[in-house]
């Protein structure tokens, strides 16, 4: 590996050992056993690598357990499922999920990194969508991509802060389809 490789694994492996906010340049390039000077010249700033570094993280895991495709016999089971292994994940990759909050909150002051956030969030939106509406991405209404998208960015969002928080507490992905078609029969109401 080059001294970029180098850096986003030992940054990667800051964000799993230390988390976002308490990972310093110094720690970074102890981790890689390359200079700090190199941060700077291959990312421009330790904020830079770190995002890249989570970047990948998260990327990586969308490609795999990520996806929307539980089993099951009906689509409540498969969306069960789904959730059973996103809550799995929440548990196993803690230090992915911390981190990934810990970036929203730096990011609060940080206008260039809230604007890749919200644009990660608009792109998971219309996936999450079409893969739930089983369409592709390109056919999903805007009007889908802003109800069903948002609605389910908004669970996994949540779920995820009650698994970090209570993980003992925290709703499985039987109780959250249950959760969903409650809430649909209280608005037909």
């Amino acid at each position: 590996m080059g001294n970029r490789e180098d850096l986003l694994a030992g940054a990667r492996r800051c964000l799993e050992e230390k988390g976002y906010l308490r990972t310093t340049v110094r720690d970074i390039a102890t981790a890689s056993n390359v200079s700090m000077a190199a941060i700077g010249y291959h990312f421009g700033s330790r904020d830079a690598l770190l995002n890249q570094a989570l970047f990948d993280a998260m990327e990586e895991w969308a490609a795999g357990s990520g996806r929307l495709t539980g089993q099951g016999d009906t689509a409540e089971e498969r969306y069960a499922d789904t959730w059973d292994r996103k809550i799995r994940d929440f548990g196993e990759m803690r230090w992915l999920w911390t981190a990934s909050v810990e970036a929203f909150v730096h990011a609060q002051a940080h206008p260039e990194l809230l604007a890749i956030l919200a644009e990660g969030q608009r792109r998971n939106r219309r996936m999450v969508a079409a893969a739930l509406a089983g369409v592709p991405e390109a056919e999903v209404a805007e009007e889908e991509v802003r109800s069903l998208g948002s609605l389910h960015i908004a669970l996994l969002s949540g779920v995820m802060v009650q698994c970090l928080t209570d993980p003992g507490q925290a709703p499985n992905g039987h109780e959250l389809a249950q959760g969903l078609r409650r809430m649909a029969e209280l608005l037909e109401g």
